[in-house]
Order: structure tokens, then sequence, then C-alpha cells
């Protein structure tokens, strides 16, 4: 019997994945042989010092880069050995990305940024798509903001358009890459605050990159990676007990 990634609660999933940069004694190997899946409407934190293998890891899931070895899903379709035509498709429809440095396109208005997953896939909301949309608009607090432009606002506004961008079309992963890594601490809060929510109360995936205790303890369940392996799995924790927890994989290292 064939057992699919959504079988198993998964909306991701990489098997015996590794991958090496560069050749003999100057190979570097960022991930070595890591299984793991990506729990279905989960926050899931990915962590680990620099130099583990979190970025790479969410690279490889996302498909903006390949495997050495091992296999990777996204869903039930094996993106292992797509093409680069076939990988920017599905990432348009299927991924969404919330970036550190927000990307939002400065040419455009909040609503042009918002709608720009659609107008890359050279179609124009569904009638629900667009109640989703203005639902999101009006929760994240940018109904007075659309027709300005992202230099006229803050950067946790930014950060909010970028959210609301990357679920806009409904993906069915989205990728924060250290999401509040320009931000204070009490707009990074409602930032994490609000991707929370998006899991909780409207059933969204999230895989979040970051190095910061506090960060992580908004997530469901926290991976840890070290030395290319992941080397923890566990729950919700408090931003102490994440600490912790880093404080004593330094010093075993």
């Amino acid at each position: 019997m064939h057992i699919t990634t959504s079988d198993l609660g998964l909306v991701a999933r990489v098997s015996n994945l590794s991958k090496s940069y560069g050749h003999g004694r100057g190979q570097v190997d960022a991930l070595r042989d890591v299984s793991i899946g990506i729990r279905r409407g989960q926050f899931t934190a990915i962590m680990g010092p620099s130099g583990s293998g979190k970025s790479t890891l969410m690279h490889i899931m996302a498909g903006l880069d390949s495997a050495t070895s091992g296999q990777v899903w996204l869903g039930d379709t094996d993106i292992t050995g797509l093409g680069d035509k076939e990988l920017t498709l599905l990432r348009r429809r299927r991924v969404g990305f919330v970036f550190q440095s927000f990307n939002l396109v400065p040419t455009l208005d909040i609503a042009g940024n918002i709608a720009l997953p659609f107008e890359l896939d050279g179609r124009k909301p569904s009638t629900t798509e667009r109640a989703w949309i203005d639902q999101l608009v009006d929760t994240l607090g940018l109904t007075e903001r659309l027709r300005h432009r992202p230099h006229e606002l803050s950067g946790g506004q930014q950060q909010r358009v970028a959210i609301a961008r990357a679920l806009a079309a409904r993906p069915d992963l989205v990728f924060a890459d250290e999401p509040t890594g320009n931000l204070d601490s009490r707009t990074g809060r409602e930032v994490l605050s609000l991707l929370a929510a998006a899991a909780t109360e409207y059933g969204q995936s999230i895989a979040m990159v970051t190095h910061d205790p506090i960060a992580a303890s908004h997530a469901d369940r926290i991976l840890v990676l070290a030395d290319g392996q992941v080397v923890a799995d566990r729950g919700r924790s408090t931003a102490e007990e994440i600490s912790a927890l880093m404080l004593s994989m330094e010093r075993a290292a």
C-alpha cells in the first residue's frame, strides 16, 4: 500500500535528504540524511545555529534549491526531479513566502502587492478569493493603506502586507525566513501572533526559520538542526525552555 504525504497528515516532507556543496576536501555537507515532515495546519519553527542547515532545508522544501540525494514532496507531488519551469509554477500556486526584508515591489501600491501572486499567475482572484483577501486586509489592519506605496508604511505595516500577499492565494505552505529580523520587539510579537493566528484560525501551514527563541515560542512545534541533522523535535515551548535547549546544544558542540 502506498502511503502519501496527505495520508500522514503532512503538507510537505523530505526523506533521506542530503545536500552538499563543493567537492573533495572542500566539500561541505549542509544537510545529512534528514527525514522530516511539516504538519498540515501547524505553525512549525525551524531553529539551529548559523550553518546548521535550517535555511538550506527551507530552500529545498520550497523548491528554491535542489537536493544532492533524497526525496522532497509538497503535498503528494514529488518535486525532487522537477525542472525549473514546473518548480516556478508550483511555487507560484502552492507556496507563500515571508522574508526578513519584506520584498515588496516599491512601484506597486499595497493592493497591487497583495494581488501580485494572482498577477504572476495571469489571472484575477475569484469571488471567494476576493472575499478572503478583503478579510485578510481587514484582519491585518491595512484597509486604510491600500493606495499607499511600501515606502509610506512602517516596517511592521510592510511585513503585514507581505503576510497578506503570502496568504492571499491560500497556499499549501507558507515559508517565513526570519520574518521579525528587521522589526522592533513589540511589532515582531504582533507579526508572530498574526502568523500563529493564520495557523490556528485559518488552518494555514507555516514553516518559519528563526534563531530567536522568543519567535519560536509562538510556534506549535520546534525542529532544531545542528550540523545538517535534526537533533530535537518538540512541541510548544517557552522562550526560556528553547534558550536552555540551544545553550545545552552549544555546550555539547
